[in-house]
């Protein structure tokens, strides 16, 4: 579908929308009879339906305002830290003076670049800010950045991210959540190939397509199907004026939308259907749970074409990275060289996405980490979605990351091995009162 087409059909529809946005008032009058029967009831709500479901929706908010922390609703500022073309790094800043000062791990959660915005991973978020200082990588829609700030492809993304970890700074903890875990992976690997100092703590990857051979899924088996030049031919446009983006060729969120709506269509129309009928019963809080899932299922934004197409061949085609082929700049990715970085793989038994094993294939390449720093966990029960969000995500997964993230911490500080060794038994007083940020295990260490 053109893009110009369909800028075109929604602009058609604004008028049809704004119409019925005027009839659904004036049904919902409190002086209108009509509105106390059920054919008002109904038509109100078919009204508010068709509205859902042609409306575009925006970026939503982060709306992350506070946390708990021992107890205490902490406020929260929401930063950027670090801003590029593509992507801003985005800091959630819990207030000091309310938290006091804390050393918990810094953890980047790398937010998945494949048509849904970062604020998908507001539930995650909000899972690690008690207990972690979190960043996090905020994509910009392509069709928002000009053509005059150039390309940005795969090796962007990596660049990108070393860049963001060398700032952040030492001992930092990398999550990558879905497409960003091949990203994530061969950017640790290049820093480890560089004997980089900053290279991260621990490396957490979920729901990640590092092996789309094991298990390959509808998803995966579309992209091999069809040649690469056929996805150039087929779905790339350009962003249309008067968009910032204008003659910027991309991937429109609403090609990919599209797709994941037709894969579980009957899915969603029974949803909307119950929508429907909750509008007219006057279910509240079922209407409100829908919209607040669709909100931010329906906001989609745009990727670069050469990202697209080279994360689809790439991964997805040549199976690069598992075959040990995978260039950066052309330099070869060698997961092998990673040996200092810890290495947790999360799947969900229901991933239809990321089929079981695809991700966990991440342990056969990173041969060089010891046995005991690399752990796999799936979470029975879940699919792609629930792997970093939602009440599995928050009761049995998130404690196991954090577990991890802690675990490895302490473990470089008391090991003369791989980490930093100690020198004295101040190192060790030091290390202790930084990695725990509990006023009492610091007085502890203070006395002893």
């Amino acid at each position: 579908m053109n893009y110009q087409a369909y800028e075109i059909a929604h602009a058609m529809l604004s008028p049809w929308r704004a119409l019925a946005q005027g009839m659904k008032l004036q049904l919902q009058l409190p002086y209108n009879p009509l509105a106390y029967t059920h054919f008002g009831k109904s038509a109100a709500a078919a009204i508010d339906v068709f509205e859902s479901v042609t409306r575009r929706y925006g970026k939503p908010e982060w709306a992350i305002e506070t946390t708990r922390i021992h107890g205490l609703t902490v406020p929260v500022d929401i930063d950027v830290v670090l801003s590029k073309p593509f992507c801003n790094l985005v800091h959630f800043r819990r207030d000091p003076s309310e938290a006091g000062k804390r050393y918990d791990p810094k953890v980047l959660i790398v937010a998945p670049m494949s048509g849904h915005y970062a604020t998908l991973l507001r539930g995650t978020v909000e899972a690690m800010l008690p207990e972690h200082d979190v960043y996090v990588t905020d994509w910009i829609d392509a069709r928002e950045v000009p053509v005059t700030e150039g390309k940005f492809d795969l090796d962007d993304f990596i660049d990108y991210l070393i860049d963001f970890i060398h700032f952040i700074g030492p001992k930092t903890h990398v999550l990558g959540v879905c497409q960003p875990a091949v990203p994530a992976l061969a950017a640790t690997a290049l820093m480890a190939a560089d004997d980089d100092p900053i290279q991260p703590l621990t490396l957490t990857l979920m729901g990640g397509p590092i092996d789309t051979r094991r298990n390959p899924t509808v998803v995966n088996k579309l992209a091999e199907e069809k040649p690469i030049d056929w996805f150039e031919q087929n779905v790339i446009s350009y962003v249309p004026f008067p968009n910032p983006g204008f003659m910027r060729p991309v991937y429109p969120g609403f090609v990919q939308l599209s797709g994941f709506m037709t894969m579980n269509l009957e899915r969603h129309t029974k949803a909307h259907f119950e929508l429907f009928e909750n509008l007219v019963k006057g279910d509240c809080d079922s209407v409100r749970q829908h919209r607040t899932f669709y909100e931010e299922y329906l906001s989609v934004m745009d990727l670069t074409a050469e990202f697209y197409l080279q994360t689809v061949k790439t991964v997805f085609q040549e199976h690069s990275l598992p075959k040990g082929t995978m260039k950066h700049r052309g330099r070869t990715v060698d997961c092998s060289a990673i040996e200092r970085t810890a290495l947790l793989t999360v799947e969900g038994e229901r991933d239809d996405i990321s089929g079981l094993g695809q991700t966990e294939a991440a342990h056969d390449l990173c041969s060089s980490i010891p046995p005991d720093e690399r752990y796999h966990y799936v979470q029975p029960g879940v699919g792609h979605y629930g792997v970093f969000n939602g009440t599995r995500w928050r009761t049995e997964i998130q404690p196991r990351i954090r577990e991890f993230i802690r675990t490895t911490e302490f473990k470089r500080r008391t090991s003369t091995g791989v980490g930093l060794p100690y020198r004295s038994l101040q190192d060790i007083r030091e290390d202790v009162i930084e990695w725990d940020g509990n006023e009492e295990v610091v007085t502890e260490a203070k006395q002893s």
